[in-house]
């Protein structure tokens, strides 16, 4: 009687997902350390973005386009806010309606933190090498 051969296995090519999911935390560790530099998460920063328009956004509206829950979403406001970066105003006519805006101190701390984002944006995109092939550059993302 001989001996089964061994079972030798490959590693399954990585899914679209997990590429991403390496991407994502490889991307948002970076950037969170940059922008620690200047005392504020990721999602403080996004805050800040999203509300730059100078529009005012419902807090709804702002979680949902934001995907963070309405709950966070809420401390992260109140953090802001308790910084002065960005207030809240009740609506004219539905006092229940509460928008955040960006204030001019949030506008300031904004430049500064995208100058952060921008550089660590671009150191990422010279270890990537201009690569424009969406599979490589994921593959790449998740190996820095």
């Amino acid at each position: 009687m001989t001996a089964p051969a061994e079972d030798i296995r490959t590693a399954p090519e990585p899914l679209l997902v997990e590429l991403l999911t390496l991407a994502h935390r490889r991307l948002s560790t970076g950037l969170s350390a940059a922008l620690a530099e200047e005392d504020c998460t990721v999602d403080q920063w996004r805050v800040l973005r999203a509300l730059a328009d100078g529009r005012g956004h419902p807090m709804g509206e702002l979680a949902q386009t934001l995907l963070i829950p309405q709950a966070s979403l809420s401390r992260l406001v109140d953090a802001l806010a308790d910084h002065g970066w960005v207030y809240r105003r009740q609506g004219d006519q539905d006092r229940r309606r509460i928008t955040a805006h960006l204030s001019r101190q949030g506008r300031t701390r904004l430049t500064r933190l995208d100058a952060l984002a921008a550089a660590h944006d671009a150191s990422v995109r010279r270890a990537c090498g201009g690569l424009t092939d969406p599979g490589q550059l994921l593959r790449r993302l998740a190996a820095l």
